[in-house]
């Protein structure tokens, strides 16, 4: 899974992308697993913590069909140890020109974050036609992206940022959203505390969401 399609793809049959903050990346392979069986293909682990690297490494290693992904990508740095890690795909909190140009140079897809017309537009410039919108309900939530499908059609969104089991399916019901980002099943002191059965109950609860 490398290139933009199949990234797509992938991301959009899940309709449910897990936004990951690890501590312990001896922890990677076994979440990875539990969201497996909670039938979640793809996660994004998050350039939150200094192990996200070597998470995002241990999950690639893991020889797993889930499709591995880096977030929270800032800075051109982070963009190179993502790939140098096996990453993805990349996302970003915001739309940063130069970020996103050298992701389309080092040939990563990149889902940057979006939050306006103007934002959304300058994207688009750049051929990206998915992108996150973050923070999703601080910023209008629902209403909004539904009204920014009339007029950039061609644009998918993954919103991400206060999505929860109880909004999941409003988001999911707008034709322009591909996914969506989320926690809720990856919380980080489940994830410490190994409580891997309860992630995979979680996760599994949200695919049942999607169906």
């Amino acid at each position: 899974m490398s290139d933009t399609m199949s990234v797509r793809t992938m991301i959009g049959s899940n309709r449910i992308v897990p936004v990951v903050k690890i501590e312990d990346a001896d922890r990677a392979p076994d979440l990875l697993e539990a969201l497996r069986l909670g039938g979640i293909t793809v996660i994004e682990i998050t350039f939150r913590t200094a192990t996200a690297g070597e998470a995002i490494r241990r999950c690639r290693k893991a020889q797993s069909a889930t499709v591995v992904g880096a977030g929270t990508v800032r800075t051109i740095e982070q963009v190179d140890q993502a790939l140098e890690n096996g990453a993805e795909f990349i996302v970003s909190p915001g739309f940063n020109p130069t970020i996103a140009e050298y992701a389309i140079k080092r040939g990563i897809p990149h889902i940057p974050g979006t939050i306006t017309p103007s934002e959304i537009e300058l994207a688009a410039d750049l051929g990206l036609r998915e992108l996150k919108f973050f923070p999703a309900e601080a910023a209008g939530g629902v209403p909004f992206i539904k009204s920014l499908g009339a007029v950039y059609p061609e644009i998918s969104f993954m919103p991400t940022g206060g999505i929860t089991a109880d909004n999941l399916g409003a988001y999911l019901a707008l034709s322009n959203v591909l996914a969506c980002g989320g926690s809720w099943m990856v919380k980080p002191e489940w994830i410490a505390g190994g409580q891997f059965d309860l992630i995979r109950d979680t996760a599994k609860a949200a695919v049942e969401m999607t169906e």
